[in-house]
């Protein structure tokens, strides 16, 4: 029943539309009705600014991380494989709101800052690691997409060959992040393909309007 309790928890804490609410309290305007159409951080850097797309990523990020540290409330031994599989669980509810968030008419982002952030929490130095590929490839290249990508692929080559994490769930879980973070930016390694993907804007203040 608490382990039940947690999950729903971790899904409500998921929900919070950061994009969705920065962009109508503070700039006027639904962040799905601009850009990409997506409430998440890659949309909001896109259309409102690196200030703005900052802020959401950070809060995004820390969703996830907050949705697993809801397993201290649970009995289950720390650092055993079943407080593992509940930290696993408890994150991938957080993703699945911010995807599809109860206060926002279930139209949410993609869920990578929130995955991100459930990582940090599960396994800081793997997260480490593929904040700072996330950060190479979008400073090399301001694409959001292929940052996203490239840290996602870059997950499971870190459990399975540098950190050799034991539990097999997290390492089941590693491969299907990184195929599940590929198929859904299908559309935007079409764009890569074609030179037609947009790229953030870094270090400008805000651009409405365009849709991509």
């Amino acid at each position: 029943m608490v382990i039940a309790m947690l999950i729903v928890l971790a899904y409500l804490v998921g929900s919070l539309p950061t994009a969705v609410l920065v962009s109508k309290k503070i700039y006027g305007i639904d962040i799905r009705e601009h850009g990409s159409g997506n409430a998440g951080a890659t949309n909001t850097f896109r259309i409102l600014g690196s200030k703005a797309g900052s802020f959401v990523m950070f809060v995004d990020m820390m969703k996830g991380f907050a949705a697993v540290q809801l397993s201290c409330f649970s009995s289950l031994p720390w650092k055993s494989e079943q407080f593992t599989n509940l930290q696993i669980v408890l994150g991938i509810a957080a993703v699945l709101g911010h995807i599809f968030p109860i206060w926002a008419e279930f139209r949410g982002g993609k869920g990578i800052a929130t995955l991100f952030g459930m990582i940090l929490s599960i396994q800081p130095l793997v997260a480490v690691s593929l904040v700072g590929v996330f950060v190479f490839m979008l400073f090399l290249t301001r694409y959001v997409s292929l940052s996203s990508i490239c840290a996602s692929i870059t997950f499971p080559v870190l459990i399975f060959f540098i950190f050799n994490a034991p539990e097999l769930s997290y390492k089941l879980f590693a491969i299907s992040t990184a195929l599940l973070v590929v198929l859904t930016h299908h559309k935007n390694i079409s764009r890569l393909l074609t030179g037609n993907e947009s790229k953030v804007p870094l270090f400008r203040k805000k651009r409405i309007g365009r849709r991509d």
